[in-house]
């Protein structure tokens, strides 16, 4: 059994017209294994992903995370879960502008309220050295460039130790060079830390970096490609 199991997702969006956003998608994920979630514009990446965040409710299907089946959880059950098992990278960064980078990158485990929340500034500065930012930590967003922003937010993610780090297109707003830089660094978290990571992405030449491919096309799996 791998570590997320997703059977028969299904996702209607209700209307006039209903839109059949996801349209019985089944696959696994391997612990450790760096999958990409590929596909042309309304074919249901995003919807996918946000079911596997737990940010939304599919209509029907299932999703199990280590055995456990999230859907049934409480929505108070799903935030504790997701605070603690999953990281989610936004595409347009999502930092706190009134917030240094620092501060960003401890909030989530400040949040937590754990015992390890004292020691959330320390973390953070791990974090981000790892990341390459040791020399940007009482910066302000405003302060960074928009790759320095992206990789505030992949530090952002891992503060709480997560099982899977979910990648909404975290590069559809850098140029190329930045954009290298978050491919490489995500690649490199996945090697070095085995941290198991599904991304979206819309760019054919950033499957060099992953293991696998599963491609929808209106709202089903066409195919599950192994690149590695």
């Amino acid at each position: 059994m791998g570590l997320i199991e997703v059977h028969n997702l299904e996702r209607t969006y209700p209307g006039k017209v209903p839109t059949h956003a996801l349209r019985g998608v089944s696959f696994s994920v391997e612990e450790g294994e760096f999958v990409a979630i590929m596909g042309k514009s309304g074919s249901g990446k995003s919807t996918l992903l946000h079911q596997l965040a737990l940010l939304d409710m599919p209509t029907g299907g299932s999703v199990a995370i280590d055995g456990k089946d999230v859907l049934a959880l409480s929505e108070h059950e799903k935030t504790k879960f997701r605070l603690a098992n999953v990281g989610y990278v936004f595409q347009e960064y999502a930092v706190l502008n009134e917030l240094t980078a620092l501060e960003n990158v401890a909030l989530p485990l400040r949040v937590r309220g754990t015992a390890e929340s004292s020691h959330a500034n320390e973390k953070a500065t791990m974090l981000l050295e790892r990341v390459g930012l040791d020399h940007r930590l009482h910066h302000y967003p405003s302060e960074l460039s928009g790759g320095e922003q992206q990789r505030v937010a992949i530090a952002r993610s891992l503060i709480n130790k997560p099982r899977i780090l979910l990648a909404d297109e975290p590069c559809a707003n850098l140029d190329t060079a930045s954009s290298e830089t978050v491919l490489k660094l995500l690649h490199d978290l996945n090697k070095t830390l085995n941290q198991t990571i599904i991304m979206i992405s819309h760019e054919p030449e950033d499957r060099k970096w992953v293991k696998r491919i599963v491609w929808l096309k209106d709202g089903v799996i066409d195919h599950i490609e192994d690149v590695h």
